[in-house]
């Protein structure tokens, strides 16, 4: 069980770098000109790109099959799944846990109180 939240927590920060971080700012921003650029080779995959690195669901999808192959798959080993099908799942599940403490940060950051 451990291993799951630490997993969620590690495809949340990833996904927060990648999206919000200021390290990628420059990178994100130099993606986006390539994918807007239609005279060069590969605009339309740059426009893929950029767009995954500039939505929280899209980018955390990437994120879980990226940790799924690379570090660990807990598809894999609570499921029991074969390893491709649980790839897969890693996605989907990055997907959810990522959207849902998004949301929960994004709601305290609405409500927190005022200083006056």
């Amino acid at each position: 069980m451990v291993e799951i939240l630490i997993w969620m927590l590690v495809s949340y920060g990833m996904t927060n770098i990648l999206v919000y971080g200021s390290i990628f700012s420059e990178l994100r921003e130099k993606i986006k000109l390539w994918g807007e650029n239609k005279s060069v080779r590969f605009s339309g995959f740059g426009q893929f790109l950029s767009g995954i690195l500039s939505c929280v669901m899209c980018c955390s999808t990437w994120v879980g099959f990226f940790l799924g192959i690379m570090i660990y798959s807990p598809s894999h080993e609570f499921l029991e799944t074969t390893r491709f099908v649980s790839w897969f799942f890693d996605g989907i599940f990055a997907s959810g846990s990522v959207w849902a403490i998004n949301a929960i940060v994004e709601w305290f950051e609405v409500n927190r109180p005022k200083s006056e």
